[in-house]
């Protein structure tokens, strides 16, 4: 009794096996497929869409923070040149 079990635990599974592939391959599935891959390139263009707009504002907060820095450090210069000018005229 035990091998029948067996055998048709085995028919049973192919027999589903095969309807399973069936069901995969067919028409429906394969467009549920393109559609579903469709979706995740249409996800991954927003992505790097997104990905492109942070990449280009970070690069001008850089650019806006060097120009800062560079007028600060020039505005620095300029005072420190006044001191020095303001202690010559004062030792002369």
């Amino acid at each position: 009794m035990a091998d029948w079990k067996k055998i048709a635990l085995f028919a049973g599974g192919t027999l589903f096996g095969t309807a399973g592939v069936k069901v995969l391959s067919s028409d429906d599935a394969k467009r549920f497929y393109t559609n579903c891959t469709a979706a995740v390139l249409r996800g991954k263009s927003c992505v790097m869409k997104t990905a492109t707009t942070v990449q280009e504002n970070a690069e001008d907060i850089l650019a806006d923070a060097k120009v800062i820095n560079e007028e600060r450090d020039a505005a620095k210069g300029v005072y420190a040149d006044e001191a020095v000018s303001a202690e010559e005229t004062a030792e002369a």
